[in-house]
């Protein structure tokens, strides 16, 4: 039996992705039904090599960092990158879950969205990504603080929860509704003329 705590994973994603971030900013909603956490890491670089053979961009940020980077042939415009461009990244992560009001069949559902830059523009553009998972709560401690949730595919996933009034409402045989969303956005800015 595979036992994952979806809140520890949540956490962990969010701070590695911000560990390359220059700015990073985590917060967390509660409401009646549930709570979302919601996280951003952002890094701006300059665009200080080219590779035309290879399609690699070397990048430097304020603080010194070069990372190389290929650039794949699905992004457009690889062509109107000059150095001294500046590329801004921004990844955006949430997890929202919250108890269901109905019972319904447990499931799992993903959707993708994607988004260029258009022809002949700096070369950007969006990835995203939502995932829904519906499932059946199968056991509640209250004195570990743990709700245990059996995915639609039968794996277990341990949340603990902190609030002790959360708690209360949570019984076994309820459902919880988890929606996972995170995007990707790349944007570059002409060098600056001087």
């Amino acid at each position: 039996m595979k036992r994952v705590s979806l809140v520890v994973l949540s956490c962990l994603a969010i701070s590695a992705s911000a560990a390359f971030a220059q700015t990073a900013d985590v917060s967390v909603e509660r409401n009646a039904s549930g709570a979302t956490v919601h996280g951003v890491a952002k890094v701006t670089a300059t665009v200080v090599g080219i590779d035309p053979a290879t399609r690699t961009v070397t990048l430097k940020t304020a603080a010194g960092k070069v990372m190389e980077l290929e650039v794949t042939n699905e992004a457009r415009n690889f062509d109107q990158l000059a150095v001294g461009d500046v590329v801004t990244a921004q990844y955006r992560e949430s997890l929202t879950l919250s108890l269901m009001d109905k019972k319904t069949q447990p499931h799992h559902s993903e959707s993708d969205t994607a988004q260029r830059a258009p022809s002949g523009a700096k070369p950007g553009g969006e990835l995203g990504r939502e995932v829904t998972i519906i499932a059946d709560v199968v056991a509640v401690d209250r004195n570990a603080k743990i709700v245990t949730l059996r995915g639609p595919r039968g794996d277990m996933v341990d949340l603990h929860v902190q609030d002790p009034e959360r708690l209360k409402r949570v019984k076994k045989g309820d459902q919880v509704k988890a929606v996972y969303t995170e995007a990707l956005a790349i944007s570059v800015e002409p060098a600056k003329t001087k």
